[in-house]
């Protein structure tokens, strides 16, 4: 009897009642098991997750859900192994397996490395306050809550794990939990790693679920605090996306769907150069890793009409080194795609292709595999069409056959190259070779509004970037038009997604107590101890040092410039004024800073350990010999830091407003300044 590849639902794993969906080893056509949804109640999947998971998130700082991150990253890595025969069960080999499972658990690194990007808070605040009213004594400013909802992922096959984890990394440091809607066709392979994650307790109870199945009718449940993500075809992502109930409760949906990512040969690349070499290199990649089956697949090939025949032959002598066959022999380079049915389908799509562009390599015809069986396996070859008139011959840029399938094409000017990459109505990600900055430039100005990533290919960058196909965790990974108008990753944007920005006003004083950081014109309390004399749990936001005063004189002036060597004319020189905004010699803005800090600075030893640097400085109003400068010291915000190791300084980070004024009340300079600062419990 084959094996049931159960749900996970509402805190159990859950078996599925008949009609199930069946798996096979795309080698070799084995069944690996079945799959399937029917008797789940979505409905109260949803609530579990929104009533349990929810809260239990929301509750984290982002500082403990990034590190909850860090250790189910960390545990992954310990059993990543094992999940590396059943990769290849799906056809990849294991260069392509490593993508998929070491990518998936180093997005979950990279997200939790963002925490740092976010306060010790559940919340975030963002951008700048806004000045409302004359007297300041009326703000608004901007926060973001994580949604009282939960995100539903429909995946496709192609990633079975960093699918899952580069979308579910981004909601679990957002405080949002989420259930997995994976391929039916590779399920086993996501259900395999879930079962880990919540075997090891990392997770609060509630923050994953999983659908092994198709999953028809889950959007049907969402509510207006849920989030929808899809990867998959275009055709079905817009269908996903119109639904009633996506329309009516207005439910964010974010989508990726496959496009017609274009590479470009730049103008000035000449055969045998390094930037030829190198994109023969990446096209050829793009072509077979995962057999084709990649969102960021290279599907058009836009070379200069002159170098055609060049790229044409060296493209395809690369290609016949492509070994295809079972990922577990050794020496292959290119596996099976995920299922006859996808086999099929990719079959069917040549043969429409094939009506406008001519088949230079490849097609459907006989195949030498090493290992596998061509007759139960889902094996192809890979193919390269040519299309001699782009322009007029629309089907490349309209229909994707999702395999190993490209299609190369000529070009006459950069004006043209552009004009072609963006006849894909939108993609994901596009790459331009070239070492000319012009031409990169063109390119990048004339196409940007069409792809949501450009790689700029050449041989000073090509030692370390990571590829056309490579979506990376601090970058967006989506794009306009045919490829779904999303956003996924991105760094801190991704997170963004999941949270709700609400504008808040009121008083600064007001303002300061919800956001945990102060506001300009919000109450300062003052008390016999100097602030730097704190350890970190003792200093609140809001605690103000005011100095004394300083009397600015020429020797300060004289003296800062010979230390500094900074002998800016308008400093030094009284007679070089004329024509500028200065009616003497003006101090330096780095001698007000300077001075400040020697006036707020507690000389002793104490909890500050160091100066951490400096955010943002501006000098507001210039400071001439005879004017006094004082300055007012406050705590603007306090950020925990974990310790490294057990001989670390339990330490935290305090951010300072400091506001240098002179004898009429006027600001002169404003700057942030952080310290680092002890904690009074080591052992933390």
């Amino acid at each position: 009897m084959a094996e049931k590849i159960l749900n996970y639902a509402t805190g159990k794993w859950v078996p599925y009642q008949d009609d199930s969906l069946p798996q096979y080893n795309a080698v070799n056509g084995d069944l690996i098991g079945t799959a399937g949804e029917k008797g789940l109640d979505f409905e109260s999947m949803l609530d579990y997750a929104r009533k349990t998971g929810g809260p239990a998130l929301r509750k984290m700082t982002f500082q403990e859900r990034g590190r909850m991150l860090k250790a189910l990253a960390l545990h992954l890595t310990t059993i990543k192994k094992k999940y590396y025969p059943l990769s290849f069960q799906t056809g990849a080999t294991k260069i392509d397996s490593w993508v998929d499972i070491d990518g998936g658990i180093g997005t979950l690194f990279a997200y939790a490395s963002l925490r740092k990007k976010f306060p010790n808070e559940p919340f975030y605040v963002d951008g700048e306050a806004a000045r409302l009213s004359k007297e300041g004594t009326f703000i608004g400013h901007h926060i973001m809550v994580p949604k009282h909802g939960v995100a539903v992922h429909i995946n496709a096959f192609n990633f079975p794990i960093w699918g899952m984890l580069e979308k579910a990394s981004v909601n679990w440091l957002a405080g949002v939990p989420c259930v997995i809607k994976a391929s039916e066709v590779t399920s086993f392979l996501t259900a395999a790693m879930v079962k880990d994650i919540v075997e090891s307790g990392i997770l609060p109870e509630g923050s994953i679920q999983l659908v092994t199945g198709s999953g028809v009718g889950i959007l049907d449940h969402l509510t207006s605090q849920d989030v929808a993500t899809f990867t998959g075809s275009a055709s079905t992502g817009r269908k996903l996306k119109s639904l009633p109930n996506i329309i009516e409760n207005a439910i964010p949906f974010n989508m990726e769907a496959d496009s017609l990512n274009a590479a470009v040969l730049g103008l000035d690349v000449e055969p045998g150069s390094e930037e030829f070499d190198l994109f023969v290199k990446e096209v050829k990649r793009e072509m077979t890793s995962k057999a084709g089956q990649k969102c960021t697949a290279v599907r058009r090939i836009i070379v200069p009409e002159s170098r055609l025949e060049a790229v044409r032959d060296a493209l395809t002598a690369s290609l016949q080194k492509t070994t295809i066959g079972d990922p577990m022999v050794e020496g292959v380079k290119m596996g099976s795609l995920v299922s006859r049915d996808q086999l099929l389908e990719v079959q069917s799509r040549l043969e429409i292709l094939k009506k406008e562009q001519e088949v230079v390599f490849g097609g459907n015809g006989h195949l030498d595999l090493m290992g596998g069986d061509a007759n139960k396996g889902a094996f192809m070859a890979p193919t390269l069409f040519f299309n001699s008139d782009p322009f007029h011959k629309h089907a490349c840029h309209t229909v994707e056959a999702f395999g190993p399938v490209s299609t190369i094409m000529p070009y006459r000017t950069t004006e043209d190259a552009i004009e072609l990459a963006n006849m894909g109505k939108g993609s994901l990600v596009s790459t331009v070779c070239t070492y000319d900055q012009n031409i990169a430039r063109d390119y990048v100005m004339g196409s940007a509004a069409y792809h949501g990533r450009i790689l700029i290919l050449n041989r000073e960058s090509a030692k370390e970037s990571t590829g056309h196909g490579s979506p990376m965790p601090l970058l967006v990974h989506g794009g306009p038009g045919r490829a779904g108008g999303g956003e996924e990753m991105g760094g801190v944007r991704g997170v963004k997604h999941y949270l709700q920005r609400t504008a808040i006003q009121g008083h600064p004083t007001m303002i300061t107590a919800i956001t945990n950081q102060y506001q300009v014109g919000g109450a300062q309390r003052e008390d016999d101890i100097h602030p730097f004399r704190k350890h970190f749990e003792e200093i609140q936001v809001g605690d103000t040092l005011i100095t004394a005063k300083h009397t600015v004189t020429e020797a300060d002036i004289t003296n800062f410039a010979n230390v500094s060597g900074d002998n800016f004319y308008a400093h030094m020189d009284a007679t070089s004024l004329e024509g500028t905004i200065f009616e003497g010699r003006v101090a330096h803005g780095y001698f007000i800073l300077s001075k400040a800090a020697g006036l707020f600075v507690e000389a002793k030893k104490g909890p500050v350990l160091l100066n951490y640097g400096i955010d943002e400085c501006r000098f507001t109003k210039p400071v001439y010999p005879g004017m006094t400068i004082g300055v007012k010291l406050t705590v603007k915000e306090k950020v925990d830091q974990e310790k490294r190791s057990e001989e670390d300084i339990a330490k935290g980070i305090v951010r300072w407003l400091v506001e240098v004024y002179d004898e009429t009340n006027e600001t002169c300079a404003l700057a942030t300044i952080l310290t680092m600062v002890r904690k009074i419990d080591q052992s933390s």
